[in-house]
């Protein structure tokens, strides 16, 4: 009968294979101590563009809501005005404020897809310069 592999984390069964290698000058402590950070600071990203997703979406939905409230105001309000004059300057006026609003909205999704961009990339980046000083400390003691 086959030995049953015993339950346990990929990070504890690589660990105990390179403890039963009992190879010379090699820290596997240190090695899995090192990845362990790394899927942390990805978990970390993730979770913080997820949480940039969501909060964009939230946004979104509520832009959408003060739209269609601002469209049904001016519908209920409307009243045909007696010249072309006053019906082209209610046209023009809807069209500038529909623009304004659009424009404003842009903007502030475009900062808010920026800002959960930058703080995800800056988890990762603070990672990598961890990383690279951890390696650089692994060789300073050799």
């Amino acid at each position: 009968m086959a030995k049953q592999p015993e339950s346990g984390s990929f990070m504890d069964m690589f660990g105990k294979f390179g403890r039963d290698l009992k190879v010379p000058n090699v820290d596997v402590e240190a090695i899995l101590d090192h990845h362990r950070k790394n899927l942390e600071a990805l978990e970390k990203a993730a979770r913080a563009g997820a949480a940039g997703a969501s909060s964009l979406l939230s946004r979104q939905r509520e832009m959408l809501q003060d739209t269609l409230r601002e469209v049904t105001e001016m519908a209920q309000s409307y009243r045909t005005p007696g010249n072309p004059q006053e019906l082209m300057a209610k046209q023009t006026e809807f069209a500038r404020k529909s623009f304004e609003s659009a424009l404003k909205s842009a903007g502030e999704v475009a900062e808010l897809v920026r800002k959960s961009g930058t703080e995800s990339v800056d988890i990762l980046r603070t990672r990598i310069k961890e990383a690279m000083e951890e390696i650089r400390a692994g060789y300073e003691k050799k």
